[in-house]
C-alpha cells in the first residue's frame, strides 16, 4: 500500500468530516419550534437561550413579553410572573431573559438579535440597584452571558458610528471574553471609523455559522420548570383576586421564612447564612454607595435599544430587605438617591412606566432573601403588569440624550429627588468632550 493511500485512510475521514461540517454551518438553515418547546425556554433561564436569537425571535413573534432581569427571575414561587400568566390564561407569557450577573451590559447585548420582533411591542425590566456599583458589570459574570452571535450582530448593525456605538464597543474591549474579529472591530467602533470590508466579510461568515449553530442546538440542555410552574399554578384560586393572592402570598412565605428573624427564605438561609457568615457581615455594608456608577451608562445602552425599538416598557425597581440592610448597614437614604437618579435618567428620556417599589422592603413577606423580590413582593410586581399587559400599545418615540454616556453623569452624586434637574448635555460634540 502506498504512503498517499496510508494517509489518506488516515486523514481522509476527519477531512471529510470537517468539509462536512463546514458546509453545514455555513449554508442558511430554516428551523422553527413548537409551542411547547418555546414555552419551555421561555421559562428555563438557560445562557445558551439568552446569548441565542432564533428562539427569542420564535417567541416574540407568537406573543411572548421579555422579562428583563436578573437572579430574581430565577426563584419560583406560587407567585411568580410566569405562575399567574399560566394559571389565569392571560394574553401573554413571560419570557424570562437574565440571571445572576446578567447586568445592563449583558442584556444590551443580548438584545441584539430581536430588534425586528420587539418593535412597536411591550418588555418589562426588573432593574436592580445593586446593579449599580462602582465596576458596574462584573467581567467573571458578563462571561457566562457573551454571545459572539450577538456581538456580530451589533457591530454588522452599525450604519453610523455614534456616541452610544462607541461606548458600547469601549465597554466591550474591556470584558475578556472579546476576541478574534469580534474585537478588532469593537476597536474600528470605538475609534470612530466604520468596518472595512474585510471585516464585514470575515463577521458576515462568522455570524452565518453561529446562527445555524444556535438553531441546531439552542433546545439542547433546556432546564424543563414547566411541572414546577404547573405544581405551583394549583396553589392559587380559580378566580384572580388580589387579596386573596395575598393572602396566599402570607402563608407561603410563613411556612418558608420560619427559620430567622430576617424574613428570608430557610434555604437561602441554611445554605449562605450560618453563624461565622453572619458575624462577618454585621455593617459589612456601610460603605456601599450606588449612586455613582459606570452601570447608569451600561443602563443607557439598554434604553438606546429599547428606543430603537419603539418598545413600551415598564420599568420595575425593586426593594431590599429593610431588616438585613439594618443588620448590614446598608443605608436607605444612599439607596434611594440612588433610586431617584435612575428614575430621573428613565423619565428625563420619556420611559415615564415605572413601578418604584423601593420603600416596600419592610413590609412583611415582600422580600424572599435579602435583595431579591419575594411571595408578596410578585403580587405587588403583578398589579403593575397585569394592567401594564391589558394596555392598548401604542409605539413609543423618546427622547435619548448622549449625557447619560458621560463619566460626569456616573460619577453624579444621588439625587434627593427624581425630578432634581441635572444639566443636559444633547449634542455629540459636548458628549465626547466630557467623556
Amino acid at each position: 500500500m502506498s504512503n498517499k493511500r496510508r494517509l489518506w485512510q488516515i486523514f481522509g475521514p476527519v477531512l471529510c468530516a470537517f468539509i462536512l461540517l463546514l458546509v453545514i454551518f455555513l449554508i442558511p438553515w430554516e428551523r422553527t419550534f413548537s409551542k411547547d418547546a418555546i414555552y419551555q425556554a421561555a421559562n428555563s433561564q438557560t445562557t445558551t437561550i439568552f446569548k441565542g436569537s432564533r428562539m427569542k425571535q420564535n417567541a416574540f413573534d407568537d406573543g411572548y413579553v421579555p422579562f428583563y432581569g436578573s437572579s430574581e427571575l430565577s426563584r419560583l414561587d406560587p407567585l411568580h410572573p410566569s405562575v399567574l400568566a399560566e394559571k389565569y390564561h392571560r394574553n401573554y407569557r413571560p419570557f424570562l431573559l437574565g440571571g445572576p450577573g446578567s447586568q445592563s451590559l449583558a442584556q444590551f447585548l443580548g438584545m441584539q438579535g430581536t430588534a425586528k420582533q420587539l418593535k412597536n411591542k411591550k418588555a418589562v425590566v426588573i432593574i436592580s440597584p445593586q446593579w449599580f456599583t462602582k465596576i458596574g458589570q462584573d467581567p467573571d459574570a458578563f462571561s457566562l452571558y457573551y454571545s459572539p452571535l450577538q456581538a456580530c450582530n451589533f457591530l454588522l448593525g452599525i450604519k453610523k458610528t455614534s456616541v452610544s456605538n462607541r461606548y458600547a464597543a469601549k465597554r466591550f474591549l474591556q470584558m475578556p471574553e472579546t476576541k478574534g474579529v469580534i474585537k478588532s472591530g469593537m476597536k474600528t467602533i470605538a475609534n470612530g471609523q466604520s468596518l472595512t470590508s474585510t471585516q464585514r466579510f470575515l463577521l458576515e461568515n462568522q455570524r452565518r455559522m453561529l446562527n445555524n449553530e444556535d438553531k441546531f442546538f439552542s433546545t439542547f440542555q433546556l432546564r424543563d420548570r414547566i411541572q414546577k410552574i404547573n405544581g405551583h399554578a394549583k396553589l392559587l384560586p380559580n378566580t384572580y383576586s388580589v387579596k386573596a393572592l395575598d393572602q396566599i402570598a402570607k402563608q407561603q412565605a410563613a411556612i418558608n421564612t420560619n427559620s430567622n428573624s430576617f424574613g428570608i427564605n430557610n434555604r437561602f438561609y441554611k445554605m449562605r447564612l450560618n453563624k461565622r457568615a453572619l458575624a462577618k457581615l454585621k455593617d459589612s455594608q456601610r460603605d456601599f454607595n450606588y449612586t455613582k456608577s459606570v452601570e447608569y451608562s451600561d443602563f443607557e445602552l439598554m434604553l438606546h435599544q429599547l428606543a430603537k425599538q419603539h418598545t413600551n416598557v415598564l420599568f420595575i425597581i425593586p426593594p431590599i430587605n429593610q431588616k438585613w440592610a439594618d443588620y448590614t448597614g446598608l443605608s436607605e437614604s444612599m439607596y434611594q438617591k440612588s433610586v431617584n437618579k435612575i428614575k430621573y435618567q428613565l423619565n428625563s428620556q420619556g420611559f415615564d412606566k415605572i413601578e418604584d417599589l423601593s420603600k416596600r422592603g419592610s413590609e412583611k413577606y415582600f422580600m424572599e432573601d435579602t435583595i431579591h423580590i419575594g411571595w408578596r413582593g410578585w403580587v405587588a410586581v403583578d398589579q403593575a403588569v397585569k394592567p401594564f399587559m391589558n394596555q392598548k400599545n401604542e409605539p413609543y418615540n423618546y427622547n435619548m440624550r448622549n449625557y447619560f454616556y458621560t463619566k460626569k453623569w456616573q460619577n453624579k452624586p444621588g439625587m434627593i429627588k427624581a425630578t432634581d434637574k441635572y444639566p443636559a448635555v444633547e449634542n455629540r460634540k459636548a458628549a465626547l468632550k466630557e467623556k
